[in-house]
């Protein structure tokens, strides 16, 4: 028989799915339930989760601002990757996973506790981030899963639970769609969304002006970066919350940064995707004019050739692991020299860039050009042709022969 479960730490929300989850897990394990709730930049209103999470019986609650550390240690390490997956989102709640279930164990072995728990659903990606973390970090500790086990199939059950149950829940007319937002993006699902073959309504956006009604005049900003983090933003130093804050509002403003994706999920399923990534857009676009700059032939090409993979290892869950610790030391190495200011202009969901520049560029002018300054010497390439050819000429040669 295996051992009684005495304590728990619950990923909370205050929303519906983890209200009633705080008082299932009481009812059925008879234990001390902790909540922990993360502020990564999402702008929802956490001071009443205190009193909500304790009205519904939690021993004791945790509500962390942890928007620095998820800066530094999880989005800029992907920022520094060119990390997208399949070639169009930014892992926005993906990187966001991991760290919250890092602090769900952290607390839970402070606290003595005998299990975790979350609220996500079982045909979801969420579900395998936060469990292969736990697994990674803390293999002692249970994983608890309540929506993938108990006898509910409906919202409409877990709002009568809570009723029966007197749990402090706002019930309004039912959410048309699912959205989870950090600092780095945002993910839209569900509703009119889940036909393919319909445009995104307007009203599914959160953070994105409909570009058709942005502004009529372009704007330009200017990205200071440091070894492959961006420092600056129009000339003024800030750290990397704030900077990621005020970029997303104003590239936001010019309806930067929508994503349509129907996706590949982990667990099979084809899933339509709508993101919201305006800072993000903004920024990876100016990175990789940089590296266009700095980085020597090789390394950039073969840098292309792993970003799938960091992506991959990202988006299933294995944040903790070795690759993915490994890949994070390649591309730090390959982000020595890439500092350097680059300009861009936004305008009515475009956004292009109009100037770039490094003290440590790779690109020579003189050898660049077509006008008289050019001291490229045309003579070595028929030779260098000659040799670069040669297995074709001989391939060409048994050819003829054959």
């Amino acid at each position: 028989m295996p051992p009684r479960i005495k304590k728990i730490v619950l990923a909370y929300s205050g929303g519906l799915d983890t209200s009633v989850i705080l008082k299932w897990l009481q009812d059925k394990y008879d234990a001390e339930v902790i909540t922990f709730s993360a502020n990564l930049g999402q702008e929802e209103e956490l001071t009443s989760l205190p009193e909500r999470a304790r009205a519904a019986g939690a021993a004791k609650v945790y509500i962390e601002d942890l928007q620095e550390e998820f800066v530094n240690d999880y989005v800029f390490p992907a920022l520094k990757a060119n990390a997208l997956y399949e070639s169009k989102y930014n892992l926005a709640t993906a990187l966001g996973r991991p760290l919250i279930a890092k602090r769900l164990v952290e607390i839970a072995r402070e606290e003595g506790a005998d299990a975790i728990a979350h609220g996500c659903t079982g045909k979801g990606n969420d579900q395998v981030r936060i469990e292969l973390s736990a697994l990674a970090l803390a293999p002692e500790i249970k994983v608890l899963a309540p929506i993938r086990t108990w006898e509910m199939k409906s919202r409409e059950e877990e709002i009568e639970y809570a009723r029966e149950h007197n749990l402090d829940i706002t019930v309004n007319k039912e959410k048309i769609y699912s959205i989870d937002r950090n600092l780095w993006g945002v993910s839209i699902e569900c509703g009119a969304l889940e036909d393919p073959t319909n445009a995104p309504p307007d009203d599914a956006y959160v953070i994105t002006q409909n570009p058709v009604l942005a502004p009529d005049n372009a704007e330009e900003v200017e990205l200071d970066f440091t070894r492959g983090i961006p420092t600056a933003l129009n000339g003024q130093e800030l750290d990397g919350v704030s900077l990621i804050k005020k970029l997303s509002a104003l590239a936001g403003k010019h309806g930067i940064g929508r994503v349509d994706l129907v996706e590949n999920r982990l667990v099979g399923i084809k899933s339509r995707e709508i993101y919201e990534a305006p800072a993000a857009t903004v920024l990876y676009l100016a990175h990789r004019a940089l590296e266009e700059l700095t980085l020597d032939r090789e390394t950039c090409h073969f840098k292309e050739m792993l970003i799938t993979k960091y992506s991959e290892l990202v988006y299933n869950g294995y944040w903790f692991s070795p690759l993915r610790e490994a890949l994070d030391a390649f591309f730090a190495k390959t982000q020595e020299h890439v500092s350097g200011k680059v300009q861009l202009k936004l305008y009515k969901g475009n956004c292009r860039i109009t100037s770039r520049f490094s003290d440590h560029s790779l690109y020579q002018k003189g050898l660049a050009t077509y006008d008289s300054s050019d001291v490229f010497d045309h003579r070595l390439a028929e030779g260098f042709i000659k040799i670069w050819g040669l297995p074709l000429k001989v391939m060409g040669e048994r050819a003829q022969k054959d």
